[in-house]
């Protein structure tokens, strides 16, 4: 990959896929690790003899570590490199793969279901940064766009394994050992992303940070053409002067709005409800479409596939339509679904058609919210902090993750709610969420189409100078 030649003022696109497709594999490895729990939760909890309560805690404790993964990621990220990050990363994944699949107890157990979640905070948040301080500005949506793709195909991956390591055997054997192969499974994607990460180069933008410009204008060649590198050398040079290297810089005078554009993405990007349908997309089917448990599990099934369909249409539509444009579309069809959603259990309806309501969502999030919130968050923040910035956000979206989680059982079962809205409560709450992220995005969020990294940034310092 590094000896790939190529014409003075023509770059490789195939260095670029090539390299964002390894970087997306901490994508892969973000979802084959959220999804391995489902299919296998049973069998662990027959297995270590678990109440519902330390069942619950059994399969919350990887998504509480992702907070942490997520903070040290951006500290490390912004003082060791990208790359580094990214390796520590798939060394997590694959101590929890084999960890997961060999404990004598719970407390092992869940050890090593942190360490993956340690992994999963990291790579969420540095696997897109270092795809988009890499990609040409012309196909950086495409790119970032990619690892979302990649955190859905891991999803399906892993319930497409767990399903066949499930049939290897009776509910005994999977007791004792199917769910062990469940999760070793996942230490093969992990030494694939291991592997070929010592192959990729370090993030451009983050050499010319630690003054190794010499390596940053060859792996800019890379990308596209030396008079390219030369010409992007100079604006990341330039715009590098301007910046601080401290997070404070963030709460400067035109520059306040670039944080309070990530936090409240990410932020947004969970609270209209999107892992409600991962995680308790059966139970809902079963509720709202009256369908029986195997049915429900095969709508599941169907929600994953549209899923992944849409976020390819997103790959190719995010650097040719534009983020805000894909944003406000994708959010109302949102809030549409929602409101139908609320409105079905409301009034205690029931049938196939409460399916075609949740691939409608699903497919407005895949289309715009999923993917193009991280393309988002991977552009506008400084590139000396850019890293702890990105890290901030990502904290926010992960608490918000485990708040929605925790917050939607509460709400469906609640029986002061069922009384009243029959099961339609949550939906209307995540609606009248994707309203105030049609307004925000609308009102706030710039668009970042077509725009180098550097000339998103001068974007902020201008804001911060008529604000002097």
């Amino acid at each position: 990959m590094t000896d790939f030649t190529k014409e003075k003022n023509k770059g490789s696109i195939l260095f670029v896929v090539g390299v964002c497709s390894v970087a997306a594999l901490g994508g892969l490895l973000f979802g084959y690790d959220t999804g391995v729990i489902n299919g296998s939760l049973k069998f662990v909890q027959l297995k270590f003899d678990l109440s519902p309560a330390m069942k619950g805690f059994a399969a919350s404790s990887a998504l509480l570590a992702c907070i942490f993964g997520a903070a040290f990621a951006g500290t490390l990220s912004d003082r060791l490199g990208r790359k580094k990050v990214l390796i520590l990363s798939a060394v997590m994944f694959l101590v929890s793969a084999i960890g997961t699949a060999l404990p004598q107890n719970l407390i092992q157990f869940v050890i090593f279901r942190i360490i993956g979640g340690l992994g999963v905070g990291a790579a969420s948040m540095t696997s897109p940064m270092y795809i988009a301080e890499i990609s040409p500005a012309k196909i950086r949506g495409r790119m970032v766009s990619v690892n979302q793709f990649a955190i859905i195909f891991g999803m399906l991956v892993v319930y497409f394994i767990n399903y066949y390591i499930a049939g290897l055997g009776d509910e005994a054997w999977n007791t004792e050992t199917g769910w062990r192969w469940m999760f070793g499974s996942e230490s093969i994607p992990a030494v694939l992303l291991l592997v070929l990460l010592f192959f990729v180069p370090e993030s451009p933008r983050w050499l010319t940070k630690q003054s190794q410009k010499s390596k940053a204008l060859q792996i800019l060649s890379k990308v596209d053409g030396e008079q390219y590198a030369e010409e992007e050398m100079q604006m990341i040079e330039e715009t590098l002067s301007h910046e601080s290297g401290s997070l404070s810089q963030l709460f400067n005078p035109g520059m306040r709005v670039v944080l309070v554009i990530g936090v409240v993405l990410a932020v947004l990007q969970q609270v209209t409800g999107i892992n409600v349908f991962l995680y308790f997309g059966s139970e809902i089917f079963e509720k709202l479409g009256g369908e029986t448990i195997d049915a429900a599990l095969l709508q599941q099934v169907v929600v994953g596939a549209v899923n992944l369909l849409f976020t390819v249409i997103a790959i190719w539509t995010v650097d040719k339509i534009g983020r805000k444009p894909l944003m406000l579309i994708g959010s109302a069809g949102m809030g549409i679904a929602l409101f139908a959603m609320g409105t079905a259990g409301y009034l205690q309806a029931t049938g196939m058609w409460m399916l075609a309501f949740v691939l409608i969502y699903i497919a407005s999030f895949a289309l715009s919210v999923g993917p193009v919130t991280w393309v988002i968050l991977s552009e506008i923040f400084p590139t000396k902090i850019r890293g702890r910035a990105m890290g901030i956000a990502t904290i926010c979206l992960w608490i918000a993750n485990s708040i929605v989680s925790q917050t939607f059982p509460m709400m469906d079962e609640n029986q002061f709610l069922i009384e009243k809205f029959h099961h339609g409560f949550p939906f209307f709450i995540y609606g009248i969420m994707c309203i105030v992220l049609i307004v925000f995005v609308k009102c706030i969020v710039p668009e970042t189409k077509g725009k180098i990294l550097e000339e998103i940034e001068k974007m902020w310092i201008k804001n911060r100078g008529r604000s002097a």
